[in-house]
């Protein structure tokens, strides 16, 4: 996918110093996913972290997003690695759909090949600040 194919994003600079260096950390065990937000962090606009808009997702934002290839509506937290935690969807910035959230704002989509399967493509809803409740547990 090409650069001029995504939509435009921010980056908190906090954070995007701390995703490099969590990145070249886990250079040792390379994943589709790692070259995939390198992708990212590469075409973002890095901002001051008190200047990234409450509306951008970063991490800890709780996001709400519609999967394009199945049409369901999920939110969740994008959170660091060690406290990523599926049953409370709160999903790892180094996962798939959690690189793929960052950065974004409401009404943007984005698609990108997965290594598997046709491309996935999903669409911002809301993004709500790192102060509101992790979601309620999936039924």
């Amino acid at each position: 996918m090409q650069t001029a194919d995504l939509p435009p994003i921010l980056i908190p600079a906090g954070d995007y110093r701390r995703l490099n260096a969590l990145m070249e950390a886990a250079e040792r065990a390379p994943a589709p996913v790692l070259d995939f937000l390198s992708q990212e962090l590469s075409r973002a606009e890095i901002v001051p972290d008190d200047e990234c808009a409450a509306h951008v997702v970063r991490v800890g934002s709780l996001v709400s997003y519609r999967d394009g290839v199945n049409g369901r509506y999920r939110t969740v937290r994008v959170v660091w690695p060690l406290e990523a935690d599926v049953t409370r969807d709160r999903i790892s910035v180094l996962s798939p759909v959690g690189a793929a959230l960052l950065g974004m704002s409401p009404g943007q989509s984005i698609t990108w090949p997965r290594p598997v399967g046709e491309p996935r493509t999903l669409t911002v809803m809301a993004v709500y600040g790192a102060d509101m409740p992790d979601p309620a547990p999936a039924a």
